[in-house]
C-alpha cells in the first residue's frame, strides 16, 4: 500500500513549503532565487527551502544590493523543523564552495551540484512536512552540458524526474499567466498554455517517435493539470505535425495516422480536443482566444510562440508526477552572470503557480502518494 504525503491532518490555514533548488550554481540561477524571494509579496506567499550554497546567494545579494533575508543551514543539518520555523532557509552544499561564478560555465562539478540538489529536493517532497517534507518543487534551470560532464544520464529535469518518480507517462507544460489586471472575460486571450508530445529530442527524430498515445497523452494530461486549475471544461487544440497540417497528406501523413486518432481517444475520453490546426495560424490572438490548452508536437513548436509572448513570465510545469514541480521557462544564461541583469519574473511565476497547485491540493484534502 503506497504510503501518504503525511501521516498527520495539515492544519487549516497553514502556508504551503515551496522547495526551491538552485540550479546550475554557475548560472543565474541564484541571482532569479534571491530576487524572487526579495519580494515580500512573494514571500508571503509561503515558507521556502532553498536547495543551493549560501556563498552564491550571498554574491547576488551583494550585487543586487539586497539585504540577505534567508536563515541558513548545513544541508545536513539534523533539524528537522526548518520549514516551519523560518519563512526561507538556505539549505547549504558548503562542500562545492570552490565553485566561481567568476568560471561561470558548464563543468562537471556544477553537473554535481545541481543533481544533488535536485535529488534532496525531490526526497524532501516525497516526506510528510513534519519530517523536513516540502509541498512543491520549484527548479531553477539546470545546464544540459554539466550533466553530461558529471554523468548524469538524463537530458533535463523531466526525465529525471519521471525516473525518479517512477511515473508511466509525463508531459511538458508551459504556463504563461494572464497579464495582472486582466479582466476575466479576456483572460483566455491573454494567457497562454502549450503542452508539448516530444521534449527533448533531435527534430529529425520526432516523426519516429510520434505516436497516437505520444500525441493523447498530453491532451490528457493537460486537460487533468486545467481542471485542477480551477477550468472546469477545458477546451484544447492540437497542433498538426508538418507544415498547413499535412495539407490533407500533401505534407505527411502523421495527421491522419497518429494526430487525427489521438484526438478521436481524447472525445472519447470526454475531452474536448480540435484539430489537428496548422502550427504557424493557432498561436495568433484570434485563434488562441477560442482554446484554453495548445498541444505542440515538438519542442520548438510550442517553444518559440511561449517565449515570444512571455519570455519573462512563463512557468515550466510537469505533469503526470505524484508531486508539484514548477519551474522557470530559461537556461542558465551564463553570460549574464555577475551583472546583475538577470529578470526574476519567471521565478516568480513558478513560485505562485506551485503555491496555488499546493493550496488546491490542501483545500481538496487531496494527499500526492510517495515514491
Amino acid at each position: 500500500m503506497a504510503k501518504t504525503r503525511s501521516n498527520l491532518p495539515q492544519p487549516l490555514g497553514r502556508k504551503p513549503v515551496i522547495g526551491i533548488t538552485m540550479g546550475e550554481p554557475g548560472g543565474i540561477g541564484p541571482e532569479v532565487v534571491v530576487k524572487a524571494l526579495a519580494d515580500p509579496e512573494i514571500r508571503k506567499l509561503a515558507r521556502f527551502v532553498i536547495y543551493g550554497m549560501n556563498e552564491l546567494m550571498s554574491y547576488a545579494a551583494d550585487l543586487g544590493e539586497i539585504e540577505p533575508y534567508w536563515h541558513r543551514l548545513q544541508h545536513d543539518s539534523p533539524r528537522a523543523d526548518f520549514g516551519l520555523v523560518h519563512d526561507v532557509v538556505v539549505l547549504d552544499y558548503d562542500e562545492y564552495s570552490m565553485l566561481s561564478v567568476r568560471d561561470n560555465g558548464p563543468s562537471k562539478l556544477g553537473g554535481q551540484a545541481s543533481a544533488r540538489f535536485l535529488d534532496d529536493a525531490i526526497a524532501a517532497a516525497n516526506r510528510p512536512i513534519d519530517d523536513a517534507g516540502i509541498d512543491a518543487i520549484v527548479t531553477a534551470p539546470i545546464c544540459k552540458e554539466s550533466w553530461k560532464l558529471a554523468g548524469v544520464p538524463f537530458p533535463g529535469h523531466t526525465e529525471y524526474l519521471q525516473k525518479r518518480c517512477k511515473s508511466k507517462r509525463v508531459a511538458m507544460m508551459f504556463h504563461a499567466p494572464p497579464a495582472p489586471g486582466t479582466p476575466s472575460a479576456s483572460e483566455r486571450a491573454d494567457a497562454l498554455n502549450v503542452v508539448l508530445a516530444t521534449i527533448h529530442l533531435p527534430l529529425m527524430d520526432v516523426r519516429h517517435v510520434l505516436t497516437i498515445g505520444c500525441v493523447f497523452d498530453p491532451i490528457d494530461l493537460g486537460h487533468q493539470a486545467l481542471v485542477r486549475m480551477g477550468i472546469e471544461n477545458p477546451k484544447i487544440a492540437v497542433c498538426g505535425l508538418n507544415p498547413h497540417a499535412g495539407e490533407n497528406g500533401l505534407f505527411g501523413d502523421e495527421e491522419t495516422r497518429l494526430i487525427t486518432p489521438a484526438i478521436q481517444m481524447a472525445h472519447q475520453a470526454g475531452i474536448d480536443a480540435h484539430g489537428p490546426f496548422p502550427a504557424d495560424t493557432i498561436f495568433t490572438p484570434r485563434m488562441r482566444s477560442k482554446y484554453d490548452l495548445i498541444v505542440a508536437m515538438y519542442h520548438d513548436q510550442g517553444l518559440i510562440p511561449v517565449k515570444m509572448l512571455a519570455f519573462d513570465d512563463a512557468v515550466n510545469v510537469t505533469l503526470g508526477l505524484p508531486i508539484i514541480r514548477t519551474s522557470v521557462d530559461h537556461g542558465t544564461a551564463f553570460d549574464l552572470v555577475g551583472k546583475n541583469q538577470a529578470n526574476p519574473g519567471s521565478m516568480k511565476s513558478a513560485i505562485r503557480l506551485a503555491v496555488q497547485m499546493a493550496s488546491g491540493e490542501a483545500a481538496s484534502g487531496k494527499q500526492r502518494a510517495a515514491v
